[in-house]
């Protein structure tokens, strides 16, 4: 079975084109999924970060607060960096049981969709990467619609990233993300037919 890297940067549209992959029918792990998991209520992953952060951290019903800790932690790199420690070995785990699942199923290909691939270094765990790629410009409108940041908050949180061009740069496949949500399926389609090839590394392919 062959793993696919996925990712992107903050803004970028990653999100929207990994779930045009999944409606194609693509094989897709994703790593904010298995993040959410593994510090859900009661889990040992939350005790962990309870006992780091403090109880501040939690919502009224007892989980993670995300916004808060969020916030927090893309004003403070120490603060991110603990916080990494805790989740990024869970999630590996966790990963590694899907991958073992899906093998299991005889799946030949899976993408797994991670926001901090080449920051976690887990370009080195899978056999290509895919970098979905948007001007900066596109970034920040996205996130101040999305999670309505001002132009200083956005620029942090990208600031937080590897940025989003030296990503492409170090790719296999380069998803350009700057036309409309059909052009977007229409890239996921050429892309997934390549990788049906088994395509060999060399410099990035852009679409």
């Amino acid at each position: 079975m062959r793993i696919i890297g996925l990712t992107g940067g903050i803004g970028s549209g990653k999100t929207a084109f990994s779930a045009l992959l999944r409606a194609r029918g693509a094989a897709v792990i994703n790593a904010d999924r298995l993040a959410r998991d593994v510090v859900a209520p009661g889990s040992p992953g939350l005790a962990e970060i309870v006992s780091t952060f403090g109880e501040e951290v939690l919502d009224a019903s007892g989980g993670l607060d995300r916004k808060r800790m969020a916030a927090r932690v893309f004003s403070d790199r120490d603060a991110r960096v603990k916080l990494e420690k805790i989740v990024h070995p869970l999630v590996r785990a966790a990963m590694a049981d899907e991958v073992q699942r899906l093998s299991e199923a005889g799946t030949p290909l899976v993408l797994y969709d991670v926001p901090l691939l080449y920051e976690a270094g887990r370009e080195r765990d899978v056999d290509a990467v895919v970098v979905v790629w948007a001007p900066h410009e596109a970034q920040l409108a996205r996130l101040a619609a999305r999670d309505g940041l001002s132009a200083a908050e956005a620029e942090a949180r990208m600031a937080a990233q590897l940025p989003l061009d030296e990503k492409a740069r170090r790719a296999d496949f380069v998803v350009v993300n700057d036309g409309t949500l059909e052009d977007l399926a229409a890239k996921a389609d050429a892309l997934l037919s390549d990788l049906s090839r088994n395509l060999p590394k060399g410099s990035p392919k852009r679409y």
